[in-house]
């Protein structure tokens, strides 16, 4: 299936949503010239579509593969990591004092958005490597950071997270895994982690573990983890990989999809060889996770905004060639493409609109991460807002849109030969890992409507008032408004129970807001004529239908509780 990189989408969007000429008016973010800007777009996307997007499929089919001795990844993925390594594109948001270029979050989000609609599975690598990053370059020793960030922000070495355990799922403060002091600064780490997403492979020479653990005498719950460096390979005196670190690969799991990423259980310490070091405090193990895992959120909310990408463009692309029955209602009584019949047509621009309002709201959300690194408070409480918006919307956008791919193809896209169930079943893990949207949704009622004492989610919607002249989406934000100010006070149960369909409400509000931006922008081109009917579909048909879930989000948790738990296995 034929990629074609969203290049003049990405940049419409960071002028219009991010807004990206304020980023780079900034000694900050200087560097970021309309220039430099294309040059990126426009060299990943020719990097993508010419190596990353060929090996798809045989990341699907062939998939990553356990031996005795690792993980061995397809064909052509190791030359191909070489390649993104030699190209600088691990770089682009990273600090220059680190070895990278120092451009703005939101172009790295862009980057990553091109590698994963030509690659997802693929591109799991370096977006968990930029959530390393992130925890040393905010919580690691300026030993820590000197040795390792210079290597992880090329993506020579790469990066995982490991808080997941067979008994501690959703639940972190149930882990187990043991960190005891050696007396010289350093920790012997020992247990078992499971769900580890590029826990292992042969694409890189070392592969850097953060790992939460309990060190002696901690106190029980999230109070007692502490954030851990585990190199696969300990360094020599020179920083170059040397002995083994006695990190082994129990097995990778078999999945639904994905199978282009290891998913790895990983024992740390079976010899009593496995040694760490403590990063940033002991016991301050949660505060350095949630700076991996806000970051791992929205480049989670970032995956359904690849899928999504790829499963448009693999239906638009059959929908443009297959040939089949007349159209409807036609004199002509000839079979037309079925692009043609309306039904189709709607698929193709839901698809099409949810797509740009998913990446819209992704990339608004890495533009206030910018702001937010430069010190402004307003940016900070608006990111912390719509962070569960971005990774829980933007991922159920990934799903719906490829299911409606599927959809498009007819029984051809039941067939794994067109490509189009991969999307599928590679989106489908997207509303669970990284904290499920469930908790997303927990999130935003229970922490991010407080913010600032609700002056946040306040502001958020006075911003939307203040600029949209939608009335379907006007009624929106009203009933958003409403609903979120009662349940800043409602009881935990009653607030739970509303939680997700206030979340859809408010993110395609939010969605909205941005769309419509896009829409008063667009121009008489063809790109900007298909920008003015997504935009035009979205408030006409998406934003009414979230009007919908004004009884959801409005209902006691009553009803949830009128039975006995034993009656859902009735």
């Amino acid at each position: 299936m034929a990629f074609t990189p969203a290049t003049t989408e990405q940049r419409f969007v960071l002028d219009h949503v991010v807004r990206i000429g304020e980023l780079a008016a900034t000694d900050r973010f200087a560097a970021a010239s309309d220039d430099v800007v294309d040059a990126v777009l426009e060299g990943v996307g020719q990097f993508a579509a010419g190596e990353w997007a060929p090996l798809n499929r045989a990341g699907d089919t062939v998939g990553a593969k356990w031996t005795p001795d690792g993980v061995v990844m397809p064909d052509g993925f190791a030359q191909a990591y070489k390649d993104y390594v030699e190209g600088g594109w691990g770089t682009i948001g990273v600090e220059e004092e680190w070895g990278g270029q120092g451009l703005p979050f939101a172009i790295q989000t862009a980057v990553l958005d091109t590698l994963g609609s030509a690659n997802m599975g693929f591109a799991l690598c370096p977006t968990l490597t930029v959530g390393a990053i992130e925890a040393l370059a905010h919580h690691g020793s300026p030993e820590q950071q000197a040795l390792y960030l210079p290597h992880l922000a090329t993506g020579e070495w790469t990066g995982t997270m490991n808080l997941t355990e067979p008994q501690a799922g959703s639940d972190v403060g149930a882990l187990r895994a043991t960190a005891t002091p050696l007396g010289d600064g350093k920790w012997s780490i020992k247990g078992t982690k499971i769900y580890i997403s590029f826990g292992d492979h042969d694409m890189a020479p070392n592969i850097v573990h953060l790992v939460l653990a309990r060190t002696p005498g901690a106190p029980a719950g999230t109070k007692g983890i502490s954030l851990f460096l585990v190199p696969k390979y300990r360094l020599n005196d020179d920083g170059t990989p040397g002995d083994f670190n006695d990190v082994r690969v129990v097995s990778i799991e078999h999945k639904m999809g994905l199978h282009a990423s290891p998913t790895c259980v990983l024992s740390f310490g079976d010899n009593d060889d496995c040694v760490g070091e403590l990063i940033g405090a002991e016991l301050g193990g949660i505060r350095a996770m949630f700076t991996m895992m806000n970051n791992a959120r929205l480049n989670v909310g970032l995956q359904g905004v690849q899928v999504a990408e790829g499963a448009t463009q693999g239906a638009a692309a059959y929908a443009l060639d297959r040939v089949q029955s007349a159209r409807a209602g036609s004199p002509n009584k000839e079979s037309v493409k079925i692009v043609e019949h309306p039904d189709v047509r709607r698929m193709l621009l839901r698809m099409k609109a949810q797509t740009q309002a998913a990446r819209a709201l992704v990339y608004y959300a890495a533009g206030q991460v910018d702001r937010a690194n430069m010190g402004d408070a307003a940016a900070r409480n608006r990111l912390e807002l719509v962070t569960p918006l971005a990774k829980a919307h933007g991922t159920d956008i990934g799903n719906e849109v490829a299911s409606l791919g599927i959809q498009v193809h007819g029984g051809m896209g039941y067939v794994e030969e067109t490509g189009a169930a991969q999307y599928f079943r590679d989106a489908r893990i997207t509303p669970i890992y990284e904290g499920t949207n469930g908790i997303q949704a927990a999130d935003l009622v229970g922490r991010k409507l407080a913010l600032d004492n609700g002056g946040a989610f306040a502001t958020l919607i006075a911003d939307i008032r203040a600029e949209s002249k939608d009335e379907r989406l006007l009624a929106l934000v009203d009933a958003c408004d409403a609903i979120g100010r009662r349940l800043a006070t409602a009881d935990a149960d009653d607030k739970l129970a509303a939680s997700y369909p206030f979340l859809t409400m408010l993110s395609v509000a939010t969605c909205g807001w941005l769309m419509e931006r896009q829409g008063a922008l667009a121009g008489t081109d063809d790109f900007g004529r298909m920008k003015a009917a997504s935009v035009r579909f979205y408030l006409e048909q998406i934003v009414p239908e979230a009007m919908g879930l004004v009884a959801a989000a409005s209902a006691s948790a009553a009803v949830l509780y009128a039975i006995e738990p034993a009656l859902f296995a009735a």
